[in-house]
């Protein structure tokens, strides 16, 4: 098996744009990825697009991605389409590694991208039922509420199971949600940059008790791209790339445990390199107790003792394991789609020391946990990356 880097990333700003269309963002990304590399499209080997919700909201179907590149550099170079839930841009940089790790390719590009909003706001909600099992939590009927996602009712029930089992409070999922913010004001790419307090998340609106507005993550477009290519061929072919090296990047879909602690615990195993030496996370924030629970899943702290960390910083920009510098799903966006990506670019951004005022000193390794789906009370699959800076 080859060692392979990512040579170059790329990413659209993350906001509500309907009619933004796959196309621009999914070209927009994918362009700054192939700059970033100093790549041309022609070089490009194949390309892994992950999609969630196209179908739904867009009815662009099946060949998404050669739609979206049809008219690009990249237009007839082999290309995959993957749908994995929200954890499909996450999958398709997974798929980029395998392939060139096994010697089938030498340059993969992994693009995520999402149009999650429409001016016929039904679809979007409607889309995102489609992540839970149908047969389990039956059709939608003519009564269905349409004003939220359903993932916040699964969210808030483990949010209550967790509040019940240790010390914690909502307030501790408010520090989450403001921790997140204060990063992304840091963020030009974040959706929301204004700082939030405590108070204000607490008195925004409710959607299932005890999550609040501002505890959960946004509907959101946008895309991201890393550029994945063996390191000899980085080596003898892009001198002046920043390369970063994949120390691991395993998919799970929690066959003997949640997929959060087996992805994690196989991306420890393959890497080499334990959760606490690290020197960032990024976590999947769907809403703010799905942070503080996967603390625990990943190995940061002991389980019941997730809301001490948000209570002494230690998350925090400055404390002792950063986690969401980019703001995270609640505060930068979640895309679907493209939120693996977007995290793997803020790993880029941070191992590279380009992340400005969020920057965290001298970051040289970078754990990001991405989730989709969920079914039997947990998520359905989770990919562990984990990115080194070698130079």
């Amino acid at each position: 098996m080859r060692d392979v880097v990512i040579a170059g990333s790329g990413m659209t700003p993350f906001r509500r744009a309907p009619g933004w269309g796959l196309r621009a963002m999914a070209t927009g990304a994918a362009d700054e990825a192939l700059k970033d590399a100093g790549v041309a499209p022609e070089l490009v080997d194949r390309v892994y697009l992950g999609n969630a919700v196209a179908a739904t909201v867009t009815q662009q179907d099946m060949i998404k991605g050669q739609v979206a590149f049809r008219h690009h550099g990249l237009a007839g170079v082999p290309l995959i389409n993957v749908e994995n839930a929200c954890a499909s841009g996450s999958s398709a940089l997974h798929m980029a590694v395998e392939a060139v790790s096994g010697g089938f390719a030498d340059v993969v590009l992994a693009v995520g991208v999402e149009q999650l909003t429409s001016e016929d706001k039904v679809r979007s909600f409607k889309a995102l039922r489609g992540s839970t099992d149908i047969s389990e939590i039956g059709e939608a009927g003519p009564d269905e509420d349409w004003t939220k996602s359903i993932l916040m009712d699964f969210y808030s029930a483990e949010a209550r199971d967790f509040l019940a089992r240790n010390g914690a409070t909502a307030e501790d999922f408010a520090r989450v949600a403001v921790k997140n913010r204060t990063n992304a004001s840091h963020n030009p790419l974040a959706q929301f940059q204004t700082p939030q307090t405590i108070e204000a998340v607490l008195a925004s609106r409710t959607i299932v008790p005890p999550l609040t507005l501002a505890m959960c993550s946004p509907l959101t477009d946008g895309a991201a791209a890393a550029l994945v290519c063996s390191a000899d061929y980085a080596r003898a072919n892009l001198p002046d790339a920043e390369t970063l090296l994949v120390r691991a990047c395993a998919l799970r879909g929690g066959r003997t445990a949640p997929p959060v602690t087996e992805a994690s615990a196989a991306a420890v195993e393959v890497s080499g390199v334990p959760v606490a030496d690290v020197d960032l996370v990024e976590l999947h924030d769907a809403a703010a107790p799905a942070e503080l629970l996967q603390y625990g899943e990943i190995g940061l702290c002991e389980k019941g003792e997730e809301h001490l960390l948000v209570r002494r910083g230690e998350t925090e920009l400055g404390g002792r394991m950063p986690v969401n510098t980019s703001g995270g799903l609640i505060s930068r966006g979640h895309a679907l789609g493209a939120t693996g990506l977007a995290q793997i670019a803020e790993l880029a951004t941070q191992l590279r020391g380009r992340a400005g005022a969020r920057q965290v000193e001298g970051a040289r390794l970078g754990l990001a946990v991405n989730c989709g789906g969920w079914m039997g009370g947990g998520y359905a699959v989770t990919v562990a990356t984990v990115l080194e800076r070698l130079s």
